[in-house]
């Protein structure tokens, strides 16, 4: 994996140093190498620079634009960088950014692409010469083949902008589901894009300005769902969407979407074995790497499935697991510690076995630091990721995760029972009622000033109906599916990208390598879902564990799905209980005027006395807060836990 940045003004030239700063940002996404190139797009000359000759003429604040006649060639009015994380090919071969052969197309590229082989093999048939064993390379040399058709034949984990000089124009792409993030902002005629926001503000053409209308997204669903972000004028490109920018000016292109096929009749048991042979492929194809390859093992079926054939693809695995200091844990969350678990599955796999044991003390010192890395706040608690990508990259640079997992093969059958019976606006107002996580509408007005709802932009319903579009499903589970695909598993990915990233770690997600995917659209749904729609006890991923049965432990397989979550409802009654009312009340925190203080108060009483569960809300109330102070206030992570 890598961090890509970029920018382009039409005639107008700026300092290469720009990408550097830029890059500099992102420094902890590429560790290994760094590139930049300067691009004029009248006369198509393109010269590329190292760090060392880039920070020679950079000032101490930063790029200085007073260059002289002698360094006029680092200037452009394109500009690419490129942070590498060395994976496949380590040589000088895979440096960034790539050229064509006649330097008029360049590619910055994160990501891997695991049929790259094949499309090698392709272009090398039609008489494409290749200079390295990089996939970078292959994308290149397909996107000159095909344009930007050849996006569709990408089988892998990807976010890239291409320089087609040729025709004077900028591609930005990125992958199926959205795992490799990439964003954008428009300011006049320039367009400024990169891996990450922070690489964006320090270009210094946008300022850090909050967002009001994703902010009362975010506080509805716990998520935002479209392309804006809580960084105004910032905005994510879609997954599965490719962007064209050119002098007539930016359009998107969505060149993939979650499909609904035919449903296959073959028996279950064909199936069930098809599926086997097909976990077993995608785990094989996304096990290519020139670096050792980890996994994350939880106690759940998904990370023991992929433990189980990852260690039989190589001589020496290393799994990773965090567990929870559950001592002061009551009900549900006593069992949130899948230590036991995991060594099972480890034992069995004969696994180089590592892990470690989060107490509620580790959340103050992490969620700084997450929330710096994270940038956009998204989903629930994810600092337990933090920390065990941290672990995993002291050993691996590539880690296989369970992630996926869930929203491909209906793992949360409680999520899916309140609308299986449903169609048309019946089925749309019972999911929409699931999704508001956090401050329902109705109590928009209690939670928020005036100040806020006055410009808080569309009712959350014209979110949700925004997402879905007109896509038609004849089956509720799929239609359940597919909006959580487009929105909590998307949130999911960028999540994963963001922890492991912030630790130089490649994460990759086999259980949505697009063949699987692509088979499993095809399952009847009763494969899926094991009981009747009207029983609240049915089983989710039905298949998936059959299909694992005769692979893993039986304890595994009819293990209760559960995420991987901290106690934290009885971690914030109790260790946590000072820390959070001390970020939350403090006279900083309600000054901001987001939230009515009077809420906050009824928020927090009625969770510390036992009255009501609002874990998820305070989790999102104190990052919320954090975010404010390093994005803001310009408040650096370190001194707020300190």
């Amino acid at each position: 994996m890598c961090g890509i940045a970029g920018i382009v003004r039409p005639g107008t030239r700026m300092p290469a140093t720009l990408a550097k700063r830029m890059c500099d940002a992102i420094a902890y996404r590429g560790p290994d190498d760094v590139g930049y190139v300067a691009i004029d797009s009248e006369s198509g000359r393109a010269r590329a620079y190292s760090e060392a000759e880039l920070a020679r003429w950079a000032g101490p604040e930063g790029p200085d634009h007073r260059l002289d006649d002698d360094h006029a060639g680092a200037t452009g009015d394109v500009l690419l960088g490129h942070r590498r994380l060395s994976i496949i090919d380590l040589s000088v071969g895979g440096h960034q950014p790539m050229a064509s052969e006649d330097r008029q197309v360049w590619i910055s590229y994160n990501g891997e692409i695991y049929n790259f082989a094949e499309l090698r093999a392709d272009l090398e048939a039609k008489g494409h010469h290749f200079l390295s064993h990089s996939d970078t390379e292959v994308l290149l040399r397909l996107y000159e083949d095909e344009g930007e058709a050849g996006i569709r034949r990408l089988n892998g984990i990807f976010a890239f902008a291409i320089w087609d000089g040729r025709q004077r124009k900028l591609i930005l792409g990125r992958d199926r589901f959205g795992c490799k993030p990439l964003y954008y902002a428009r300011v006049g005629d320039t367009l400024v894009f990169a891996s990450e926001v922070k690489a964006i503000l320090a270009s210094g053409l946008i300022d850090a300005r909050l967002h009001v209308p994703s902010l009362v997204e975010y506080f509805t669903f716990q998520n935002t769902w479209g392309s804006d972000t809580l960084f105004a004028g910032v905005k994510l490109l879609p997954a599965g969407t490719f962007l064209v920018s050119d002098a007539d000016g930016m359009r998107q292109t969505t060149y993939w979407d979650w499909p609904e096929a035919e449903p296959d009749q073959r028996d279950f048991d064909v199936l069930r074995r098809e599926l086997g042979d097909r976990l077993g492929d995608a785990i094989t194809r996304q096990m290519i790497s020139d670096v050792p390859v980890g996994t994350y093992l939880s106690g759940g079926v998904d990370s023991a499935s992929i433990t189980h054939f990852a260690s039989r693809r190589t001589k020496r695995l290393m799994t990773f697991t965090g567990g929870f200091d559950v001592s002061r844990a009551i009900g549900l969350e006593a069992s949130f510690d899948e230590r036991q678990e995991a060594e099972i599955v480890a034992a069995q796999c004969g696994t180089e076995h590592y892990q470690m044991v989060i107490h509620s003390g580790d959340l103050v010192w992490a969620l700084p630091r997450l929330t710096y890395h994270l940038e956009e706040l998204r989903v629930g608690m994810s600092y337990p990721g933090y920390y065990i990508a941290r672990l995993a990259s002291k050993f691996v640079k590539v880690v296989l995760g369970g992630v996926g997992g869930d929203e491909l093969f209906a793992g949360y059958p409680w999520r899916y029972q309140p609308v299986m019976a449903l169609q048309g606006e019946a089925f749309d107002q019972a999911n929409f009622r699931y999704w508001c996580r956090l401050i329902a509408p109705e109590d928009h007005v209690r939670a928020f000033t005036p100040e806020v709802l006055a410009v808080a932009g569309p009712a959350p319903y014209e979110h949700y109906k925004r997402v879905m579009g007109d896509r038609q499903f004849s089956d509720p589970l799929r239609r359940a599916l597919y909006f959580e695909a487009k929105t909590f598993l998307h949130g999911l990915l960028v999540v994963e990208d963001k922890l492991s990233m912030a630790h130089g770690l490649e994460a990759r997600v086999p259980l949505l390598d697009n063949d699987l995917v692509d088979f499993v659209a095809t399952l009847p749904p009763g494969a899926l879902l094991n009981a009747d729609a009207a029983e609240l006890n049915m089983s989710g991923k039905h298949i998936f564990r059959e299909a694992m049965r005769s692979r893993l432990p039986e304890a595994i397989i009819n293990k209760r799905k559960q995420g991987f979550s901290a106690p934290d409802q009885t971690w914030y009654r109790g260790p946590l209980n000072d820390y959070v009312r001390g970020l939350l009340l403090d006279k900083r925190t309600q000054d901001r005027g987001i939230f009515r203080p009077a809420y906050i108060n009824e928020i927090l009483t009625a969770h510390f006395t036992g009255k009501a569960n609002h874990r998820l809300l305070i989790w999102s109330l104190i990052s919320f807060e954090v975010w404010c102070r390093i994005f803001l206030d310009g408040q650096s992570p370190e001194s707020i836990s300190a």
